[in-house]
């Protein structure tokens, strides 16, 4: 049992992996820096601190934040480690005081923060590379790129599913005829994805999506009747997914993927996973039997087709890609734990 200093989100996957790590049975304490920014700093909003953190890479956010942690009451405690997800604004100077407090220091980072998708946001980051004492990527190109940067231990994970939050859920007869759809994306607008978005309406595939930042896309005249509301709190993502006869899994090009979460929450939750036809999901699930895969929007947009005709064939796939996530293994408190085995092992 360690005692760990978190320093994340109390939201989304960030919390999800804390949640993982007490449920392991370690004492976990979470500060978030930028929820502290947004309460602390007069006339500060959330949407502003993103935009900014992106367009400057948090710049002179580094000497607030470290002054934030030291002046908070956790400076006084004991910690075994100090586990840090909230990357972007965590630089290097923070990541040194905590090792000079606390002893060891490990980041988590779920993003790419050695491509350009992002532009400046990973600035901080990627000085404090050296600094840390294991750095763990979800990118097999991110682990030669952060030793590169300086890193002394880096371990690669696949990016991994919760057991808790996206288990399928014992729904009512309302709740399935809200969350029922034919063909499903739950997820954010990138560019690329208006245009795919628009091949399978063009088509005729009866489509719904769900997410943020949608109205951006230059296709949203076509996209808007099938776009459904914006992003969904964690209970309501996997209701939509378990009760989707189709879950689509599409990649974000400038973040390199080769997988994403969805890759894992779409099986484990019940959906059947139709993505994108890459070597890690050729690795990650037998195609065919155990998930969907496709290399363009028409092939895509003809295997919907063919998989809304076939119910049986439809159920068969989604509950062996359900066995096959679970004996893959990348769910949340088994990659947390590795993560704590391996930093204690290293220091």
């Amino acid at each position: 049992r360690m005692r760990i200093l978190y320093l994340g989100r109390r939201s989304g996957t960030s919390y999800h992996r804390a949640q993982a790590l007490r449920r392991i049975g370690h004492d976990v304490t979470i500060f978030n820096p930028r929820r502290r920014l947004v309460d602390q700093v007069w006339g500060l909003s959330w949407s502003w601190l993103s935009r900014w953190i992106k367009r400057t890479g948090a710049l002179f956010l580094e000497t607030v934040v470290k002054r934030m942690v030291e002046n908070s009451p956790l400076w006084e405690k004991g910690f075994d480690l100090v586990h840090v997800d909230e990357i972007a604004v965590v630089g290097p100077s923070l990541v040194e005081a905590l090792k000079r407090k606390f002893g060891r220091v490990s980041c988590y980072v779920i993003d790419d923060p050695f491509g350009d998708r992002d532009g400046l946001k990973w600035r901080l980051f990627l000085k404090a590379v050296p600094e840390y004492d294991l750095i763990t990527v979800v990118g097999e190109p991110n682990i030669q790129e952060a030793y590169d940067h300086g890193a002394e231990n880096v371990l690669r994970v696949f990016m991994s599913v919760d057991e808790k939050v996206h288990a399928p859920k014992d729904l009512s007869r309302e709740e399935e005829e809200k969350w029922s759809s034919e063909v499903a994306f739950v997820g954010s607008w990138f560019p690329e994805r208006g245009p795919f978005m628009k091949t399978l309406i063009d088509k005729g595939v009866p489509l719904t999506i769900r997410g943020d930042n949608w109205e951006n896309a230059k296709e949203w005249p076509a996209i808007e009747p099938y776009w459904k509301g914006p992003a969904l709190p964690a209970d309501d993502y996997t209701k939509a997914i378990q009760c989707a006869k189709i879950c689509i899994g599409l990649l974000s090009e400038g973040n390199r993927d080769e997988h994403t979460t969805r890759s894992m929450e779409v099986p484990y939750a019940g959906g059947l996973l139709c993505a994108e036809r890459t070597r890690e999901h050729t690795h990650l699930y037998e195609e065919g039997r155990e998930a969907i895969f496709w290399d363009h929007a028409e092939e895509c947009a003809h295997i919907c087709f063919k998989l809304l005709e076939n119910d049986e064939k439809r159920r068969s796939i989604a509950e062996r890609g359900r066995q096959r996530c679970i004996e893959n293994g990348y769910l949340n408190e088994s990659v947390m734990d590795q993560i704590v085995e391996r930093v204690s092992v290293a220091t």
